[in-house]
C-alpha cells in the first residue's frame, strides 16, 4: 500500500510517473530497470474542495444530511476536473469523498477514547470511571462535522486529562483510588469513590 497524501501538491513529473504505473502497472527507470506495481494499492489524498466542504456542511443538520454531502461530493468532482488532467483522473479507479462523522458516530468514538484514557490511567494506578451523561456531554462538546474527531480529541484532553490532573495535584482526588467523572454544574467533576470494605 502506498500513501500519497495531498497529491494536488505534487510536482507535474509526479503526475507523469503516476501515470505510467496507473497505466501498466510497473515503472520503468532511465536504466531499464523495472519496478512492479501490479499488487500495489495506491491511496492518493487531496484538500482540494476543502473549502467547499467546511462551506457546505456548516449548513449540515440531520435533515439534510444526504442532501447536502451529495451536492457536496459532485462540487468537489467538479473542482477535482478542473484541477488534475482528465487522463490522470480517468485512470483512478475510484474516488472517493469522506462523509461527515454523525453525532452517534461520535459519541461510539468517545467510547473508544475514553477506554484508552482509562487504560493509561490504570497503568497509573488510578481507575477512572464515568456516567453516560459524561460520555454524552464529551461527544456534544467534541462534535464538529467540518472536523471530524480531531476536536474531540482536545476536548478529552481538556475537560478530562487536564483537569484530573489538576485535581490529582492539589490533592482533591487520589491516586491509587476509584475516581468518578460525574457531570455537575455544565462540566466535568471527578469525585473519589469509597470502595465499601469487604468482610
Amino acid at each position: 500500500v502506498i500513501l500519497l497524501d495531498e497529491i494536488e501538491k505534487a510536482h507535474p513529473d509526479v503526475f507523469n510517473i503516476l501515470l505510467q504505473v496507473l497505466d501498466d502497472g510497473r515503472l520503468t527507470d532511465n536504466k531499464g530497470r523495472v519496478a512492479n506495481f501490479k499488487n500495489t494499492i495506491i491511496i492518493m489524498t487531496s484538500n482540494t474542495g476543502a473549502d467547499l466542504i467546511q462551506r457546505n456542511f456548516k449548513e449540515l443538520n440531520e435533515y439534510n444530511h444526504d442532501e447536502v454531502v451529495d451536492r457536496t461530493r459532485d462540487e468537489v468532482l467538479e473542482r477535482l476536473r478542473q484541477h488534475m488532467r482528465p487522463e490522470f483522473l480517468n485512470r483512478i479507479d475510484e474516488i472517493v469523498m469522506f462523509q461527515p462523522l454523525k453525532r452517534t458516530e461520535i459519541r461510539k468514538i468517545v467510547d473508544i477514547q475514553f477506554r484508552q484514557i482509562q487504560q493509561r490511567l490504570t497503568e497509573a494506578g488510578i481507575r477512572l470511571e464515568a456516567t453516560s451523561e459524561v460520555l454524552d456531554f464529551l461527544g456534544e462538546q467534541g462534535f464538529d462535522p467540518q472536523f471530524g474527531a480531531r476536536p474531540l480529541k482536545r476536548v478529552l484532553q481538556r475537560l478530562v486529562l487536564n483537569e484530573l490532573s489538576k485535581d490529582i495535584l492539589s490533592g482533591r482526588v487520589s491516586k491509587d483510588a476509584v475516581v468518578e467523572a460525574v457531570l455537575e454544574d455544565g462540566g466535568i467533576r471527578f469525585n473519589n469513590v469509597e470502595i465499601p470494605a469487604v468482610g
